[in-house]
């Protein structure tokens, strides 16, 4: 490149005259080309194949066609190369002054570039010692955040050590001069916060500031103690101030301060044990006035059902004696039924009576009604009074410090009235009503009367089973002469059998207690004993059969309206009931066809054609044909006014008098056939009554029915 620019100078000095005489030719000199010595030993391999290859060629097609020489063509060639590069040349040196232009600014821009590149130089080292600097100061940096946030750490510690340790003089003006409300009790937890610190801080013990502050702490901390204590007794003894609603109080009152108790737990144990102690002999002595004034408004309600006297074996005349003087009862029969005081178990979970106001409209109840009232009553106390204990507290166990008064005072009065209770359907009703709370305190999931309702329910089954045992002793032993009665018609001994067995069978349903069963079959085997005594003093045994039938019959009929299944004992009754009825049945028609009877029974089965001295004949059955003839329809209507007299239930009489006509009509029948057998018996024909005549009377009695 810097030859061509000094051949170009050179050029620029020659003078114009000679440029323009310049001759490339003379310049270069006379150029040939010279034969290749050593074109003989080119090899020709591989041209067959070279020339097939560029036969395509149109160079090649027309250098074969015309049939140049090759050395020819390349001379030729060679020359045109020539001419091309001298042009290339010229243009060149035409171009000459510019390329000298473009080298002087190529220097130029050297020249600057070389000061560029010392300037820059000079900025690389500046920028290597800055970062240095930067280096340094990134380190300086980090040791300063390290240290910046050890100190923030020691910032926060020892500003919370500061904060839990220091008494700040609002806190003690506020515990010391301030009312117990709610900033109080903030107060006291942070006061509580604090003495705990003390005590269990290892920095804080050993701190100096300790000898300063725990004698502060220690004098707030009695002070603390003292003033709840006054402020909890002066609510305590609101509880006992009279018709105060005590769980009004303590719901809206007491629990608001319950951190006063937890207060006193920890820092104030002597304290805490007087509060206890003083809340457990407050509530104790209130409710049990409270349950003792309850229970005295409550006996002022109560209806004696039955005394010692109302047995079922008991003759009537001797209860009459004893009880002249007691009030007379608008329902006798409550001795022994059921009634409506099964009502009771649907009303289980009703409120407890008022008493004022049901004495002030004079109405009176049976006990289980006021036994039911009573324990409703202690069950919603207790419940309040368990949570409320758990909760303000936080111990279960004060609360049977509490109701050990309560307690005691139910059991005064449950012992004063199960000694002398004989209401043997009021004692079950009240076992029921026990089972009831219990399975409504479950419900609630409380268990503090788990104990005292199983200690009820121990009491009540052996009073129930001692009553129950009177009534089966006054069945077994039985005055007999003193309770018949010259009347067949339904004693009342079974009427209250009946009315009774009903009424237990009924409650049982759900309780389904095995041993009350085995002691119903008891009762029922001592009636049925009595039942047999009683009939035994009619002097005749169709009186004898009908006063079972009337008794058996009133016995399924009370069991079946009670509503129950009376299971085994109805249909031992029901069995009982339908053997008699067919005794009862035999002995009326021999009342009025005995003959007849009697002449079937022994001799009708006989064939008269057979050859005997004891053969049936005219004679023998002429009488019984015409007396059955005179006075069958008579003797069927005096069986109907004795069947209507002598059954109180008329359903009753009806199946007999029927099962009687029934019976007639078969011995009748065969009595027409016996007679229809005998030699020459058609001349009774015109004596015979025909059996659709028996069968149009029976019909007529029916249709009465």
């Amino acid at each position: 490149m810097a030859e061509i620019a000094n051949l170009g100078h050179s050029f620029g000095e020659l003078p114009d005259a000679q440029k323009s005489i310049f001759d490339l030719g003379e310049f270069v000199g006379d150029l040939t080309i010279e034969d290749d010595a050593s074109s003989d030993d080119v090899s020709l391999e591989g041209l067959q194949q070279e020339l097939e290859e560029c036969k395509n060629d149109d160079v090649v097609a027309n250098i074969l066609s015309k049939g140049t020489k090759l050395r020819e063509y390349t001379k030729g060639v060679e020359n045109n190369l020539r001419q091309v590069e001298l042009d290339s040349i010229q243009d060149y040196i035409k171009e000459s002054d510019n390329l000298v232009s473009l080298h002087d600014q190529i220097r130029e821009c050297d020249g600057i570039l070389s000061q560029m590149e010392t300037l820059l130089s000079g900025f690389q080292a500046e920028i290597g010692s800055i970062s240095s600097d930067i280096k340094i100061l990134q380190e300086k940096s980090m040791d300063m955040g390290l240290k910046l946030k050890n100190r923030k750490v020691a910032e926060s510690k020892l500003a919370k050590f500061v904060e839990d340790i220091i008494v700040p003089p609002r806190m003690v003006d506020i515990i010391v001069d301030g009312e117990v409300n709610d900033e109080f009790l903030r107060t006291l937890e942070i006061l509580s916060k604090k003495v705990k610190f003390i005590e269990v801080d290892p920095m804080a013990k050993t701190s100096k500031a300790l000898k300063d502050v725990q004698p502060e702490l220690e004098k707030l901390r009695q002070k603390a103690v003292s003033k709840v204590f006054e402020f909890i007794v002066q609510k305590l003894y609101a509880l006992r101030k009279p018709k105060t609603n005590i769980q009004i109080l303590q719901q809206s009152v007491l629990l608001k301060y319950k951190y006063v108790i937890s207060f006193l737990k920890e820092h104030g144990k002597e304290v805490y044990q007087e509060v206890r102690a003083a809340y457990i002999d407050t509530m104790n002595k209130v409710l049990s006035a409270h349950f003792r004034a309850y229970i005295q408004a409550l006996e002022k309600l109560q209806l004696d059902i039955a005394t010692s006297t109302d047995l079922i074996g008991v003759e009537a005349r001797s209860m009459s004696l004893f009880s002249s003087r007691r009030e007379t009862l608008k329902n006798r029969s409550a001795v022994y039924a059921l009634g409506d005081r099964i009502n009771i178990l649907k009303e289980i979970d009703q409120p407890a009576l008022i008493p004022h106001i049901a004495e002030a409209s004079s109405a009176k109840y049976p006990y289980e009604v006021l036994f039911r009232s009573l324990h409703k009553l202690l069950m919603d106390t207790a419940t309040s009074e368990y949570l409320f204990c758990d909760d303000f507290f936080g111990e279960e166990s004060i609360f049977f410090d509490i109701f050990a008064g309560p307690f005691a005072v139910i059991d005064e009065h449950l012992n004063a009235i199960l000694p002398n209770c004989y209401d043997a359907i009021g004692l079950m009703l009240m076992i029921l009503i026990t089972h009831q709370h219990q399975l409504t305190m479950s419900r609630r999931r409380i268990p503090c009367l788990d104990s005292y309702l199983d200690k009820v329910n121990i009491s009540l089954w052996p009073r129930f089973k001692m009553v129950f045992d009177l009534h089966l002793s006054s069945l077994r032993n039985a005055n007999v002469k003193m309770l018949w009665e010259d009347d067949i018609h339904p004693h009342y001994v079974m009427r209250r059998y009946a009315e009774f067995t009903a009424s237990l069978i009924q409650l049982n349903v759900e309780h389904g207690d095995g041993q009350l069963e085995l002691n119903l079959e008891r009762l029922r085997m001592a009636v049925d004993d009595l039942l047999v005594k009683l009939a035994k003093m009619f002097p005749k045994p169709k009186q004898q059969i009908g006063f079972l039938i009337n008794n058996y019959d009133v016995a399924i009929a009370v069991l079946k309206e009670a509503g129950s299944d009376g299971g085994k004992i109805q249909m031992h009754f029901e069995e009982s009931l339908k053997s008699n009825t067919a005794l009862f049945v035999e002995e009326l028609l021999l009342e009025h066809f005995s003959d007849l009877i009697k002449f079937v029974k022994t001799r009708a089965s006989e064939d008269p054609s057979s050859p005997s001295d004891r053969a049936v004949t005219i004679a023998e059955v002429e009488p019984l044909v015409k007396d059955f003839a005179n006075r069958w329809k008579a003797a069927i209507e005096l069986m109907h006014k004795d069947v209507i007299t002598s059954f109180s239930n008329f359903l009753c009489g009806m199946d007999i008098l029927r099962a009687a006509l029934t019976q007639l009509l078969l011995y009748y029948t065969r009595l027409s056939d016996c007679i229809k057998r005998i030699p020459g018996g058609s001349v009774l024909n015109k004596d015979l009554v025909s059996i659709s005549s028996i069968m149009y009377e029976i019909r007529k009695y029916s249709r009465t029915f």
